[in-house]
């Protein structure tokens, strides 16, 4: 597909090969063949990028699988899920429709919907082997982003917008068309011949966000606010890469992780940013601690606790040094073991025993009381209560950290995998045309 108007010229202008290359290609690294997904709804502005990135994918070698997720909120859910199912097959890309089963209408839609459809997303790209996933966020998303934000009070972070490229412990979320006005998606469409259906949500006068979009009043995203404040979130996502690139060094130098989940620390100040990303991985939350007391901590580490860490002296562990171990009382319940499952946020089950004969289910928790296992280990009370250990029946089978199996839970293994690493996952803002 030529590209009439070239990159940041005409707003409203199809988005060609060329212009959609220099958008995705800053994202990689990519394998020689690569092997994307895409996020799928229907709209224009999926539709479009699953366009644009199976032409971009074909012409790599590659392969481009469409996800589609059916929330059943609405009647017309699954109709409009196989329609989007059979406009990608005329498009020669193979999809899948995955079906929420877990939503139901009242407080917190908006939010519950989005984790159960990430959720959803990861899991079909991890069954299929894909660590790339594409998302249709375009510049109209990105400036609502923003002024939610701001009205919510974020701090520089949170102006960043969205991240062109997050990473976890197991996917690399890819939004390539931050910097695109949706009138150029829909320009893109038209051009190929390809139709899409208008999501009657996104119109829904309930909905902040739609209400936002409304008052706009720049449904193309081409209009001078919806520009600035795509700018001003890239100033910003570059300020937070520096402030995140600084503060991995700065972690390198004085703090060790280790596999058991916690983390040794010198008692040196530290940029708040760096401690709080430290102490969002130890405790495996999804953001971290936003308080005066992590600006007062970071500024002279000491015997403390802070969101769901405990800060205590390593004692013979590490002399001088600060232990940073999950505040047990903070820990999740236990959850049923499957591989891919993921306990207190901290620990992803990777590996099942081959064979569980017994007639009980088989969990993940914490170890609990330590005192048999302090000897042999040579860890402190502190870390052995809070590890990861099989049970089943309300017997422990195994504690793979420990080197603990009885018969028949040989095969168990859960990692230490955080979904936020400290500073692990880069935060890449998007890059603007010159």
């Amino acid at each position: 597909m030529a590209d009439p108007a070239g990159p940041g010229r005409d707003p409203a202008a199809p988005l060609g090969a060329a212009a959609f290359a220099a958008c995705l290609d800053p994202l990689g690294p990519f394998e020689p063949a690569p092997r994307l997904a895409v996020a799928v709804s229907g709209g224009p502005d999926s539709l479009a990028l699953a366009l644009l990135a199976q032409a971009w994918v074909v012409a790599r070698g590659g392969a481009l699988l469409g996800v589609i997720i059916n929330h059943g909120l609405r009647a017309a859910a699954a109709s409009e899920a196989a329609e989007a199912q059979a406009c990608l097959a005329r498009i020669g890309m193979p999809a899948r429709i995955v079906r929420l089963t877990d939503l139901a209408r009242g407080p917190g839609l908006a939010a519950r919907a989005r984790l159960a459809r990430y959720a959803a997303l990861e899991a079909v790209c991890g069954e299929a082997g894909i660590v790339h996933l594409l998302l249709g966020h375009h510049a109209g998303d990105q400036a609502e982003t923003m002024i939610l934000r701001a009205l919510g009070g974020s701090g520089p972070a949170g102006l960043a917008g969205m991240a062109a490229l997050a990473e976890t412990s197991r996917l690399r979320w890819l939004r390539p068309l931050l910097d695109v006005p949706p009138a150029r998606l829909r320009a893109t469409l038209r051009a190929a011949g390809l139709g899409w259906a208008e999501d009657p949500s996104n119109a829904d006068p309930t909905a902040t966000r739609a209400r936002l979009r409304a008052l706009r009043a720049d449904r193309a995203g081409t209009g001078p606010a919806t520009r600035a404040l795509c700018v001003s979130a890239a100033a910003a996502g570059a300020a937070r890469a520096a402030a995140e690139a600084s503060g991995a060094t700065l972690l390198a130098a004085h703090a060790t992780f280790r596999p058991e989940g916690f983390a040794l620390l010198d008692p040196a100040p530290l940029p708040a940013a760096a401690l709080g990303a430290l102490i969002q991985a130890v405790a495996g939350s999804d953001h971290p601690p936003r308080s005066r007391s992590l600006a007062a901590l970071a500024a002279a580490p000491r015997p403390a606790t802070l969101g769901g860490v405990r800060f205590l002296p390593a004692g013979r562990l590490a002399p001088g040094r600060l232990l940073l171990v999950r505040e047990e009382a903070r820990l999740a319940p236990p959850v049923a073991a499957a591989p891919g499952a993921v306990w207190d946020g901290r620990f992803r089950v990777v590996r099942m025993p081959p064979q569980h004969a017994g007639p009980y289910p088989l969990t993940i928790g914490a170890l609990g009381p330590a005192a048999a296992w302090r000897a042999r280990s040579g860890l402190p009370a502190a870390v052995l209560r809070t590890l990861p250990a099989l049970f089943g029946d309300g017997s422990l089978l195994a504690v793979p950290h420990l080197g603990y199996h009885r018969p028949g839970s040989e095969g168990f293994l859960a990692l230490f995998a955080p979904a936020r690493p400290a500073f692990g996952a880069p935060f890449r803002p998007v890059a603007l045309p010159r």
